[in-house]
C-alpha cells in the first residue's frame, strides 16, 4: 500500500478549544444577577467599544469577514467587523437584480450555521444578504455598518496598528488593534479601462458594480463590455427586459454550463458530511488538484460540445484555463475569466444578443461604438463588466507603498504551492487576508483564526 496524499492540518489549539458543544459558554444560568446587566446590555456594550479596542479589526462584512469573525468569536478573540454599506448584506443585496449564486447550496454554508434544508439549490442574492443579517445576530458578531476604513500604520515596537475609521455620523474614530484582516474579497476597486472616445459618449456609462436592473433600459440599446459571469448575466438581464444588447469580448473566455458541467468539481459535496468533504478538498496537493481539474474540464467540454461549437461558430473566443485546468483554477489564479451558462450563451449562438470583438473597436462617439470596419453600433448605455483591480492596489491605498512591497503579490499560487498571502502570515506583521467564495472562506477562516489565536496566546511570535 502507498499513500495517495499526506496532509498535516492545524485543527485546534489544546487548552484553547472553540466554545462549542460541551465547551459552550455557561452564561449566568446558575447565579443570576437581577440588578445587573442582562444579555442584551452586555451585547450592546461589547459592540460599542466605548472604553476599549478590539484585538482584531476585520475590514469588510461579506462572507470573508463574517467567516473569520465567527471563527475568532468561538476562540474568544475580541473582533470587530466594519463595512461601509448601510445594512449588513448590502454587498450582495445591492448587486444586479437577477443575481443568483452559481454553485449549489450544499457547498456554500458559513461556519457553524448551515443553511436550512428547505433552501433552494441556487441561492438568490437577497436571500443570502438577509441570511448574513441573521448570521451576525445569531453568532453575536460585533459589526459596524456605514463605517469606512481610511487607513492605518503599524508600530513594530508595540505590535499594534493605529487605524482611522470614518463612522456613520461622519466622526472619526482611532483604534489600535493588534491585527487587521482585509476581507474585501478578490474584487476590491473597480477596474475601469481607458477606452478611446468613451468620455465623448453621450449616453450612460457604468461599471458592472453599479448595475441594478434591466427594466430601466427597456426598449433601449445597450453595449456590455466583458464576457465573464457579470458581463453575460447583465447582457441577459438587459435582453430579458427588452433592450437590444451587444456584448463585446475583450479576451478568450471559459464557458461551462451551470449544470451539470460547472458542478462536477463539487461532486464530493453531494455525499457525506461537510467537514469530511472540506478536509478532502484541503488535503489534495496542488499538482494532483490540477490534474484532477483537467480531467473534469475534459468531461465538461464533452458534455457542452454542442454549445461550445455553436459559440465558436459565431466567433466567440474560447479557452479552458491554463493547461486546460478549467474554471476553478481560473478563479484561483486570476479571480475570473469564465462564465457559467444560464442561458446567455444560447442567446449569443442564436443571435438574439449580438457579439463583437473588442479588438475590432476603433473608438466611441457620442452615439455609440464605431468599429474599424466603419460600422457604428448605436447605444444608450455602456456597461463596463471589466472586473476589479488587484488587491495590491488596495493595500497601497490603505497602508502605503512600503507595506504593499512588504506583502508582495496577493492571490494566485506561489512557490509553496499555496495561495499567496491568503489565510496565512504575510510579510507585514499583523496584516492578514481572506477572500474567495463561501466554501473557500469557510475552510480558510479556520486556519487563519487559529494562527491569530496562537499569536494572542503567545504560542507563536508576533513577527512575520
Amino acid at each position: 500500500m502507498k499513500a495517495w496524499t499526506l496532509l498535516t492540518e492545524l485543527g485546534e489549539l489544546k487548552g484553547f478549544e472553540e466554545q462549542l458543544g460541551v465547551n459552550r459558554p455557561r452564561g449566568n444560568s446558575y447565579s443570576r444577577d437581577f440588578r445587573g446587566p442582562n444579555w442584551l446590555d452586555l451585547r450592546k456594550a461589547s459592540a460599542e467599544y466605548a472604553d476599549h479596542d478590539p484585538a482584531v479589526l476585520v475590514i469588510g462584512g461579506g462572507q470573508s469577514g463574517l467567516s473569520i469573525a465567527a471563527r475568532l468569536k468561538q476562540l474568544n478573540v475580541d473582533t470587530l467587523i466594519v463595512d461601509r454599506e448601510k445594512r449588513i448584506g448590502d454587498n450582495w443585496r445591492k448587486r444586479y437584480h437577477a443575481l443568483t449564486l452559481h454553485n449549489q447550496v450544499q457547498v456554500n454554508h458559513l461556519p457553524y450555521m448551515p443553511f436550512p434544508p428547505n433552501w433552494p439549490t441556487y441561492i438568490p442574492k437577497d436571500k443570502l444578504a438577509n441570511w448574513f443579517e441573521a448570521y451576525v445576530e445569531a453568532m453575536e458578531l460585533n459589526f459596524w455598518t456605514e463605517t469606512e476604513f481610511e487607513g492605518g500604520s503599524y508600530n513594530e515596537k508595540e505590535g499594534r496598528w493605529t487605524v482611522t475609521l470614518r463612522c456613520a455620523d461622519g466622526s472619526q474614530r482611532s483604534m489600535h488593534p493588534r491585527h487587521v484582516v482585509l476581507a474585501t474579497g478578490v474584487s476590491g476597486i473597480p477596474s475601469v479601462p481607458d477606452i478611446p472616445g468613451l468620455k465623448d459618449f453621450a449616453g450612460k456609462v457604468m461599471h458592472s458594480s453599479q448595475y441594478d436592473d434591466g427594466e430601466n433600459w427597456k426598449g433601449k440599446r445597450a453595449i456590455v463590455i466583458g464576457t465573464g459571469n457579470s458581463g453575460h448575466d447583465i447582457a441577459q438581464d438587459l435582453h430579458s427586459s427588452g433592450a437590444k444588447v451587444t456584448l463585446f469580448q475583450r479576451s478568450s473566455t471559459l464557458v461551462v454550463s451551470i449544470e451539470p458541467s460547472a458542478q462536477l468539481v463539487y461532486a464530493p459535496y453531494n455525499e457525506g458530511t461537510l467537514e469530511d468533504n472540506d478536509l478532502i478538498v484541503t488535503s489534495m496537493p496542488l499538482k494532483l488538484a490540477r490534474k484532477s481539474h483537467a480531467l473534469t474540464a475534459e468531461k465538461s467540454k464533452a458534455l457542452d460540445k454542442e454549445l461550445l461549437d455553436g459559440l465558436e461558430g459565431v466567433g466567440f473566443k474560447l479557452d479552458f484555463g491554463e493547461d486546460n485546468t478549467g474554471w476553478q483554477f481560473k478563479y484561483l489564479t486570476r479571480g475570473g475569466g469564465y462564465y457559467f451558462n444560464v442561458g446567455c450563451s444560447d442567446l449569443i449562438v442564436k443571435g438574439d444578443i449580438a457579439l463583437k470583438q473588442f479588438a475590432d473597436l476603433a473608438t466611441f462617439t457620442a452615439t455609440g461604438a464605431k468599429m474599424k470596419s466603419g460600422e457604428t453600433i448605436a447605444a444608450d448605455l455602456v456597461v463596463l463588466a471589466t472586473g476589479y483591480k488587484r488587491q495590491e492596489e488596495l493595500v497601497r491605498k490603505l497602508f502605503g507603498e512600503a507595506v504593499e512591497k512588504r506583502v508582495g503579490t496577493i492571490w494566485g499560487f506561489g512557490e509553496e504551492q499555496e495561495l499567496r498571502n491568503m489565510y496565512r502570515r504575510t510579510g507585514q506583521p499583523g496584516l492578514w487576508f481572506i477572500a474567495g467564495g463561501l466554501a473557500q472562506c469557510r475552510i480558510g477562516s479556520k486556519h487563519l483564526a487559529l494562527q491569530i489565536k496562537a499569536i494572542e496566546e503567545g504560542l507563536l511570535p508576533r513577527g512575520a
